[in-house]
């Protein structure tokens, strides 16, 4: 048997700025990059803040007038409040925070900030998440099939930290053309005993190991192309997700104090 393996190259590009087409730089940075063009089969990962720059998703700490609860809770996280409200606008809900960072929902994910991130975002801005980043996912996917001639999945992500662990990796906010989780259960272990649970979340995975070229600072390397993964690529769209009740970390919590999903009007 034929051990497994991949490849996983950069993708360069010029800085992303508001109305850029990211199909074309992603295709013009691919045509100068070891891996030459796209294949069928290959994944494309983006970085969420090139997509979301190149879709106008910016907001002018300028142009933010902070509200009475977006000034309490700067103060009580010692936070810039117009940032702070600018989070607000953007999350479901907040559940939280330490000084610094909010701690929300955002559909369907708990995530500091909602994803926010002043970080590779012009001066004075703060770049928010794409609207849809599953559709911003398939319209990159159909365009990149329409011009290089070959059918890709293409994750959007982002970088997450997890519960007790020091730094972040990568993690999928939009999908399409693969399979976000792959079902193990069913199969045998090496000791032939049937998986019951496990999931693989090799969306998550691809982010994590595109991060490691894409780089966090100043790489002006907002991609990636993985190559040889062997996933399907076909129909597939978004990334599962599960109910904060059915999440180890937030159900040990939610059993803990409950009003933690709940917003102010006592509303779940």
């Amino acid at each position: 048997m034929t051990t497994p393996s991949f490849h996983v190259y950069g993708l360069a590009t010029p800085l992303i700025r508001a109305g850029d087409d990211m199909t074309t730089h992603i295709l013009a940075a691919a045509a100068n990059s070891e891996c030459r063009s796209f294949q069928a089969g290959d994944v494309v990962v983006v970085a969420e803040s090139a997509v979301a720059t190149a879709e106008g998703r910016i907001a002018r700490l300028a142009d933010i007038e902070p509200s009475a609860k977006a000034l309490r809770l700067a103060e009580e996280y010692h936070m810039d409040p117009r940032h702070v409200e600018v989070v607000l606008r953007e999350s479901d809900r907040v559940v939280g925070g330490i000084p610094g960072f909010l701690l929300c929902m955002k559909n369907g994910t708990l995530l500091p900030n909602a994803g926010i991130d002043a970080s590779n975002a012009p001066p004075g801005s703060l770049v928010l998440l794409p609207a849809d980043p599953d559709a911003s996912a398939a319209r990159i996917r159909a365009a990149i099939a329409e011009r290089a001639g070959a059918d890709v999945g293409v994750i959007v992500i982002d970088s997450r930290t997890h519960a007790m662990r020091l730094g972040c990796s990568g993690v999928a906010i939009g999908c399409s053309g693969i399979p976000s989780v792959l079902d193990e259960r069913g199969k045998k272990d090496l000791f032939g005993r049937e998986l019951e649970v496990t999931k693989r979340a090799v969306a998550d995975c691809i982010a994590s190991a595109a991060e490691l070229v894409m780089g966090e600072t100043d790489e002006c390397v907002p991609a990636a192309v993985v190559r040889g993964i062997g996933l399907p690529v076909g129909d597939y769209a978004g990334v599962a997700t599960i109910d904060a009740s059915e999440c180890l970390f937030m159900g040990v919590a939610l059993h803990a104090d409950p009003s933690l999903l709940v917003d102010g009007k006592g509303k779940p």
